[in-house]
């Protein structure tokens, strides 16, 4: 990823493939809805914190711990199983990725191995910080090629580099980069897919497009379904305009359904039914 002369801005080149400004445009009315709702003038707070659990739940559910969100409700303890301990995970997660907003712009790199932190919650040496060579990776349900620590590492910086520097992508094509980019790397022992929906959804919050989390892109990428998913992912792998515009608009569908979520328990609370 390179930073310098004709490259400077690589992400905003992004924003002219085929279908993403239409993406864009897609995504930026689905928010404006939710954002428009009568109810967000008087109960935002409840809206972000029902955002937060069901973010949580629809990312473990693409990481293998599909859970109906009632249960995730009424379960107390996340360390029973390994179910349990992805959702445990997810949750953790959720309720971090507000606080490191203010850290992401200066310090993309702490950010991830905080969220690896609390996504591993101190299991093991690896945790915090990149895999090295030698190192396995827990991440049964990605089958891509796995990246060399060495090439890990280079990616990386390239990516901590494009996001310290700035771009004038829209916020949805950084937070799908940032998200493919993550997936496709797998940078820590375990956890990545957790991990990488957690900084997606801090781009789309820290760049104004969703300031209070109320459209979690993780609700939709779970209901897309994990073969969706991981098939748009393959397109952002291959590197082609095809397949990088393919992410893209996977991605905004996902914030979108997202998006949809949220509306759906405004009109509940309006009516007095959640």
């Amino acid at each position: 990823m390179s930073t310098t002369g004709a490259n400077a801005d690589p992400l905003a080149a992004l924003g002219s493939l085929p279908g993403v400004a239409h993406s864009v445009e897609s995504v930026r009315k689905a928010v404006d809805r939710v954002y428009g709702h009568r109810v967000m003038r008087r109960r935002s707070t409840e809206i972000t914190g029902e955002a937060a659990l069901r973010a949580a739940r629809g990312s473990a559910a693409l990481s293998g711990a599909d859970w109906a969100l009632e249960e995730v409700r009424r379960r107390t303890d996340f360390g029973a199983d390994a179910e349990a301990r992805v959702m445990g995970a997810a949750l953790r997660l959720s309720a971090e990725a507000g606080q490191l907003l203010s850290i992401w712009r200066q310090s993309p790199l702490r950010v991830l191995a905080r969220l690896h932190l609390v996504a591993a919650a101190g299991q093991g040496d690896e945790v915090g910080r990149p895999r090295q060579a030698g190192e396995a990776v827990d991440e049964p349900l990605i089958e891509l090629p796995l990246p060399g620590a060495q090439e890990v590492s280079g990616r990386l910086e390239g990516l901590a580099d494009l996001i310290v520097a700035g771009t004038s992508a829209p916020a949805l094509v950084t937070a799908a980069v940032v998200h493919g980019e993550l997936l496709a790397l797998r940078p820590f022992v375990s956890h990545n897919g957790l991990v990488a929906r957690a900084a997606e959804r801090i781009v789309l919050i820290g760049s104004g497009l969703d300031p209070k989390a109320v459209c979690p892109a993780e609700v939709g990428h779970a209901e897309l379904g994990r073969a969706s998913y991981l098939a748009a992912l393959d397109g952002y792998v291959s590197g082609t305009p095809e397949g990088v515009a393919a992410w893209i608009g996977h991605c905004a569908r996902a914030i979108e359904l997202g998006a949809r979520e949220s509306t759906a328990v405004c009109e509940a609370l309006q009516r007095g039914a959640a």
